[in-house]
């Protein structure tokens, strides 16, 4: 048996980290502008072309052209809305109306800017407020070896099959029913417009109403029949290549988010932080980066590979966190915190056997002395 290992957060300087980070803040903030906005405007057109692409040969057979490219232009989507929908651009001088929080997704602009699986006022609660506030909490919605504990009730080969299966469908498997219960749980505590009444049969129903049936009427009914003057082949193709590529998008998205808090090097945390400065040292210890350095590694990764820096600071621009990963990795060597950066394989690699039951991710008790003890 494993001897059991320390981390005793006491000895860090949360005050003095957390007072550096500030000040890191300051200057990102400083330094927004014109260069920002023209940066995710860039990023945009890429994943806008890759869809031109994308739909110029959806209707000539099922081909992988098609497929790969109406997943780039999808995965572009998500990394436009886990920025815009994380406020990133906000604060950004000159930022147009329609890349803001208030704008982006909202109302009838979901089917412009993120027609995905999930409703985006759902996503935002659940992924912005529940999951950056509980990062490596048992209250995490997100924590994956929490998640897939019942999967140990099963022989390893069926394990590593289910897990397969998710990241194939994990967009409308798991984030849309859990994002939109995460919603209805939130109205229920606040007892808004009678949402304490929402009982499990109309959850379902809207469930189907509000996420399933419109990102399906969508990809796989609209979008087929813009093909419709070209005769039915080209509609079957343009169906074909839709889902190939829906398939394509959940392993793509599900390969860079899954890992970024799991691992056997990675803590878990039983209690609350006692401050907000060893909050902040908890969003890096509990997260991981993967490379990060240019824009068509970080455009791969969907700029998920810096997920400490935004941990650390969730709501400023993409290129804000090229420009200060460097900053803030320098700062936790000053202080000791973890900083963990590794390929996204190796880290997969990581999450899948935690997520399996092959590893288990550290433990740990937070006592009033700002004390974590954590063990294999």
């Amino acid at each position: 048996m494993s001897r059991p290992r320390t981390l005793d957060l006491s000895l860090i300087d949360a005050q003095g980290f957390y007072a550096e980070v500030l000040e890191l803040r300051r200057e990102i903030e400083a330094s927004l502008g014109a260069d920002d906005v023209a940066h995710l405007q860039r990023v945009e057109w890429w994943g806008r072309l890759a869809t031109g692409v994308g739909l110029a040969t959806a209707g000539l057979a099922p081909n992988p052209v098609s497929a790969v490219c109406l997943s780039v232009g999808r995965s572009t989507r998500w990394l436009l809305m886990h920025h815009c929908g994380h406020r990133g651009y906000d604060k950004v001088p000159g930022t147009p109306a329609r890349y803001t929080s208030k704008v982006f997704a909202k109302g009838w602009r979901r089917f412009v800017d993120w027609p995905d699986w999930m409703l985006p006022e759902a996503w935002t609660y659940e992924h912005n407020v529940l999951h950056h506030t509980h990062t490596g909490e048992d209250t995490d919605p997100d924590l994956i070896e929490r998640n897939t504990e019942a999967l140990r009730d099963y022989p390893m080969a069926v394990r590593y099959g289910l897990m397969g299966v998710l990241a194939l469908t994990w967009r409308a498997s798991y984030y849309a029913p859990k994002t939109l219960h995460a919603l209805f749980d939130r109205d229920e505590k606040l007892d808004r417009k009678g949402a304490a009444a929402v009982d499990a049969t109309s959850r379902t129903k809207a469930l189907w109403l509000r996420c399933y049936l419109p990102a399906a009427g969508y990809h796989f009914v609209a979008l087929p029949l813009l093909f419709a003057p070209l005769g039915p082949w080209s509609v079957a193709s343009a169906f074909v290549n839709s889902l190939a590529a829906d398939l394509l998008t959940n392993v793509h998205t599900f390969f860079v988010v899954a890992p970024n808090h799991s691992g056997e090097d990675l803590p878990r945390f039983d209690e609350r932080p006692a401050s907000k400065a060893e909050r902040m040292v908890r969003q890096v210890a509990g997260s991981v980066n993967y490379a990060t350095g240019t824009d068509i590694v970080d455009f791969a990764h969907l700029w998920l590979n810096y997920q400490i820096e935004h941990h650390v600071f969730p709501d400023v621009s993409m290129r804000a966190y090229q420009r200060v990963q460097p900053k803030v990795k320098a700062l936790c060597a000053k202080y000791g915190v973890p900083y963990v950066q590794e390929s996204v394989l190796t880290r997969f690699k990581k999450m899948l056997d935690v997520a399996v039951g092959r590893t288990s991710m550290l433990r740990g008790k937070t006592s009033p002395r700002v004390r974590v003890e954590l063990s294999l």
